[in-house]
């Protein structure tokens, strides 16, 4: 099956003829679509086709957003002012456009108070509720507290 290079379906033909039509408008014969029954192919300028998909695949990628995952570790036993100080960076890193990791160790005896590290977490959370959405909700994984935040939508 052959399309034109305006467009328009040619027909079935066999492959010299096509590769004759193609060269007679100096122009490049292309497999569309190798595996359909019969396969496609369009003539086209070969040069011009590839400098497009590539300028698309450029833009694509220029659009397209990356968020990096900054990690943040919390304590059972942190002080207020340890606590303010790493929410401050938190807040930094979710108005710059990156999720934030916050982990939280249990060690030894602070397995048995984990509802302790639940809320502080849970603080941590609410102090950030206006910039930030909480992605994953906290859970504990073996003898680590963690949940991630993500920016709002502005």
């Amino acid at each position: 099956m052959v399309i034109g290079q305006d467009g328009s379906q040619l027909g079935v033909m066999s492959r010299n003829e096509a590769l004759q039509m193609a060269y007679d408008a100096d122009l490049d014969l292309y497999c569309v679509a190798p595996n359909a029954q019969p396969p496609v192919c369009k003539i086209l300028d070969y040069g011009k086709y590839r400098f497009e998909t590539q300028k698309k695949a450029k833009e694509a990628k220029k659009n397209q957003q990356t968020s990096e995952i900054k990690g943040m570790r919390l304590s059972p036993v942190i002080d207020t002012n340890d606590f303010n100080t790493k929410l401050k960076q938190a807040t930094k890193w979710i108005e710059a456009g990156n999720k934030v990791k916050i982990d939280m160790r249990f060690r030894g005896r602070m397995m048995t108070r984990q509802e302790v590290g639940l809320k502080i977490m849970n603080e941590f959370i609410e102090k950030t509720r206006d910039i930030a959405n909480v992605d994953k909700q906290p859970k504990l994984e073996g003898n680590i507290m963690s949940c991630v935040l993500t920016p709002k939508k502005k």
